[in-house]
């Protein structure tokens, strides 16, 4: 059978996307079906609507899919060893040390805002969001449900501060794509967003230290202190050796090298803490692994919670929605759905605070289809580039808006890469920390707030030296 090369129309395009948010919507907000059933019938319904467009067979269909999900084969790696860093941590005694030295030096009145901080230093030097949420993330869940203080809020705080390092960080990878896929320097970049997230970031300590002193009574009575901390030392050997993984890992990726053999190398010397020092049996220390912590009956429900996580098999469930997700992207930017919608849309914006809303919206619009940051980031620059030329906007606006739209929502969304992950690690819901997810939210809006003002709406240079030469 022959098929002829031919892009949708708008009202396909349009008509594709809206029954895959409607699915979306409707079946985990209104029927509370599994996202993974959802994305299935997403899959159908794209596949169906990309073999009406008679371009191709069910082979280029495939390909399409297969295409999306080889895009992001290194995040793939990372969710696996996400998983076997957490769960060798908890083995050494790492997860159970912060834990530890946390409670005894952080107060519950100054907790979410000095956890916001944390985030965002551990963040800025790692570059990435992924490893601080399932390093420092998780001790900070464990800190906070000791003193008592709701886990949404707290995983909220947790999303801010490493989304906002993984944002400004010039080692990011989401840092270096948006610039790259606007065509502006790195420190260009980084500069035009501060105008915009640093605001931001400010609203957002003032409203958790604001939030915070509501539970500074939450000090945790004398008694339960000295149970959390028993149950810990009845556990594990605790001392200040077993942060050493912890330090491996960030100091290999402050000196440049990969996050993946930055990982194993900390996840190697986990395990040799954790057999050495903390007298585990080598055979069980590798399996968990896979199968996740598990470091025995501490006699405290929430510490054995929180010890019971990681592995290789607790990020499957993530694994499994991502490839789906990724898969439906992998249609909807092959088949150019997404392209002919946002086309349509630039084309009757004209004034600079509409290119910057219309970005934004269209990088979330990316996110919630492609399943991913990065694809909607390199869309997005290719496709708005021009129109922020032609209204004499700087391309660094373009960079920071797609950084917005795209790097911040991810992970406000479930079946993202970002959402799914977050949510696993974590073990709280998207739909549960989003609310508290402030800057990841707020800063699109402080920027289209700006944008409308017109603050920080830089010109091109080129057309500000044309100017002067004139």
């Amino acid at each position: 059978m022959e098929y002829t090369e031919k892009d949708p129309t708008f009202a396909q395009a349009a008509l594709t996307f809206s029954a895959i948010v409607l699915v979306i919507g409707t079946g985990l907000f209104g029927f509370g079906v599994s996202l993974h059933s959802l994305m299935l019938i997403c899959l159908i319904i794209a596949a169906s609507s990309a073999w009406f467009l008679k371009r191709s067979g069910f082979d280029e269909i495939r390909a399409a899919m297969n295409g999306g999900i080889s895009g992001a084969f290194g995040a793939i790696y990372i969710f696996i060893l996400i998983g076997v860093l957490i769960a060798s941590f908890i083995q050494s005694g790492t997860v159970g040390a912060l834990i530890y030295y946390g409670l005894q030096f952080i107060s519950p009145a100054v907790f979410l805002p000095a956890g916001v901080i944390l985030c965002i230093f551990m963040s800025i030097a790692t570059g990435t969001s992924w490893g601080t949420v399932g390093t420092a993330g998780i001790v900070l869940i464990g800190i906070g449900e000791a003193m008592g203080i709701p886990l949404p809020i707290v995983a909220g705080a947790v999303v801010s501060g490493a989304s906002f390092g993984d944002k400004m960080s010039p080692v990011s990878d989401t840092t270096n794509l948006a610039a790259m896929s606007a065509e502006t320097s790195l420190y260009a970049h980084i500069k035009s967003m501060t105008y915009t997230t640093i605001p931001t970031l400010l609203i957002v300590l003032v409203v958790f230290s604001v939030i915070s002193m509501q539970y500074a009574d939450h000090a945790l009575p004398i008694e339960r202190l000295e149970n959390l901390m028993g149950a810990l030392e009845s556990t594990y050997a605790v001392n200040l050796l077993c942060l050493l993984p912890f330090v491996v890992m960030i100091a290999l990726i402050l000196m440049s090298v990969a996050a993946e053999p930055a990982m194993i190398a900390a996840a190697a010397s986990a395990v040799l803490i954790a057999i050495v020092m903390q007298g585990a049996d080598p055979v069980s220390v590798l399996n968990a692994l896979y199968g996740g912590g598990g470091t025995g009956n501490t006699g405290v429900e929430t510490l054995d919670n929180l010890l019971a996580r990681g592995g290789i098999t607790s990020m499957m469930w993530t694994l499994a929605l991502a490839l789906m997700a990724l898969a439906l992207g992998g249609i909807l930017n092959t088949f150019g759905f997404l392209r002919v919608l946002i086309e349509t849309i630039v084309s009757r914006v004209k004034s600079a605070f509409g290119l910057v809303t219309s970005t934004i919206v269209a990088c979330l619009a990316g996110n919630m289809t492609m399943g991913e940051a990065y694809m909607s980031i390199v869309l997005g620059g290719q496709l708005f580039g021009p129109a922020y030329d032609k209204a004499e906007v700087d391309r660094r606006v373009l960079s920071r808006s797609l950084e917005e739209g795209a790097t911040l929502t991810t992970t406000l969304i479930p079946w993202t890469t970002g959402g799914a992950f977050f949510a696993t690690t974590l073990g709280v819901d998207v739909i549960e920390y989003a609310p508290w997810a402030l800057l990841n939210w707020m800063n699109p809006l402080v920027a289209m707030l700006f944008a409308m003002l017109g603050i920080g709406l830089f010109r091109k240079p080129m057309l500000q030296a044309k100017t002067q030469s004139d």
